[in-house]
């Protein structure tokens, strides 16, 4: 071999190793990180069991508010409380 195949040959070596060390230090990095990935999502169906009654609470609190803040609730409320009040006097009577 002349010169300039051995410095192909050392080129091409030095840069195959750097290329494995790399894929090396990326594959430990990446089994990390799903590790982190696999602790997350553990840690969110565990909230996710707990945010359960949140949400339905929270459910609720929303149809309060909009009852309340729409026309249609508005009309609902003052209608109850009209019919309670015609009956309480109806049952004075």
């Amino acid at each position: 071999m002349n010169t300039a195949e051995w410095i192909l040959v050392i080129f091409l070596s030095v840069a195959l190793l750097a290329f494995l060390i790399c894929g090396i230090i990326l594959a430990i990095k990446l089994m990390h990180l799903t590790d982190e990935a696999r602790q997350v999502v553990i840690k969110g169906q565990g909230l996710a069991e707990k945010a359960d009654g949140v949400m339905d609470k929270a459910d609720d609190i929303v149809g309060n508010v909009k009852d309340l803040t729409s026309v249609g609730g508005l009309v609902k409320t003052f209608v109850n409380r009209y019919n309670k009040n015609s009956r309480s006097k109806h049952k004075k009577e």
